[in-house]
């Protein structure tokens, strides 16, 4: 069975994480992890160029075959669910534009797929990363262990797909 190559996203405007992971039928395997940021004191428009050209270079280096993003979270405060959703959407256009399958994950289901709870803390989510990624020590923030999450989701769900099609 060939290795499937998936990128995990987690979108931020300050920090988006990302991991890449391969999966090869039960096999799950750390490539590499780490975040994009951009400059807090910079134009909007500025900041989302630098996430663009960041992940743009992430995904040419690594390569990934598919790609997977976490969903918005809704946010109380409508500012910043927009910008969140902005860089969100800079995350889809990116991984599209690369010509990947980009598949979306509830930020809960992320956590249950990974703790066993859809109400997990982030350092609960980290420790299960480590737990599942045992290379993945030291993913570069919570941003980036969120990011492995959710490619680890991905893995689960898109080999428990192909096993049914089989």
């Amino acid at each position: 069975m060939a290795a499937i190559r998936i990128i995990g996203i987690d979108p931020g405007l300050r920090h988006m994480g990302w991991g890449i992971v391969e999966v090869a039928g039960a096999h799950l395997a750390y490539i590499a992890s780490g975040t994009v940021d951009s400059n807090a004191k910079s134009a909007l428009g500025e900041r989302l160029r630098e996430l663009h050209q960041g992940l743009s270079r992430i995904i040419a280096e690594f390569a990934p075959d598919e790609a997977a993003v976490e969903e918005t979270f809704v946010n109380r405060d409508p500012q910043s669910a927009l910008k969140l959703g902005e860089a969100r959407g800079i995350a889809l256009v990116v991984a599209a534009l690369a010509g990947l399958p980009v598949a979306e994950y509830a930020a809960n289901l992320v956590k249950k797929t990974v703790t066993g709870t859809g109400h997990a803390e982030k350092n609960q989510v980290a420790m299960m990363v480590r737990v599942l990624l045992p290379k993945a020590q030291e993913p570069q923030g919570a941003d980036a262990a969120d990011a492995l999450a959710v490619a680890i989701t991905h893995a689960r769900y898109c080999t428990q797909a192909k096993a049914r099609r089989a």
